[in-house]
């Protein structure tokens, strides 16, 4: 019945580096899981400047809102081409508390993406812009190399300058440790 289940409401869609999964304002009416690629989420500020608020890779569950029909409150596009494995956001939610494997997947994920928004809520509130990128190598191992560094930057909240010297500040400080005492 699982595989069943799952056949039936979702899709594979392809979307390309540049495009979007979910423009902003549109209402959120599908549900995701990223299959291959990376996709960011990002917003704007009252400049008009776009801040890149949070990353995907691979696994990743990809909504725009908690409540499917809601206008999104941020976009999601691709920085990669991306292989997306798609689902009405309504269909799903309908099967939630019908089907116990439905029902432990929504839970388990939307779980997971509370507990990333407050961590990232807190890092930004609460860490220094070295501990920040530290956190952001902990959280998206591997995705430094695969993403601009501007769009890391903005996740940040700090100018691609700062990066590059926090980088270095990273790199001198694990340097330093894995070397051991000096003599």
């Amino acid at each position: 019945m699982k595989s069943e289940i799952n056949q039936s409401i979702h899709k594979t869609i392809a979307v390309e580096q540049g495009d979007f999964f979910l423009k902003l304002h549109a209402p959120c009416t599908k549900i995701g899981k990223l299959i291959k690629g990376v996709l960011r989420g990002f917003v704007y500020d009252d400049d008009g400047n776009e801040i890149t608020t949070h990353f995907y890779q691979e696994g990743a569950m990809i909504i725009g809102s908690y409540i499917p029909n809601v206008k999104t409150t941020y976009a999601i596009q691709a920085l990669e081409d991306c292989e997306i494995s798609v689902a009405n956001y309504s269909d799903v939610m309908s099967l939630v508390n019908k089907n116990q494997e439905i029902t432990d997947i929504v839970n388990r994920e939307f779980q997971k993406l509370n507990s990333q928004l407050q961590a990232r809520l807190v890092a930004l509130l609460n860490l220094n812009a070295l501990e920040k990128y530290t956190l952001f190598l902990k959280n998206y191992p591997g995705l430094l190399n695969r993403i601009p560094h501007y769009y890391v930057a903005q996740y940040l909240g700090i100018t691609p300058t700062q990066l590059s010297r926090v980088r270095k500040q990273f790199l001198s400080t694990n340097v330093n440790e894995n070397v051991g005492p000096r003599r």
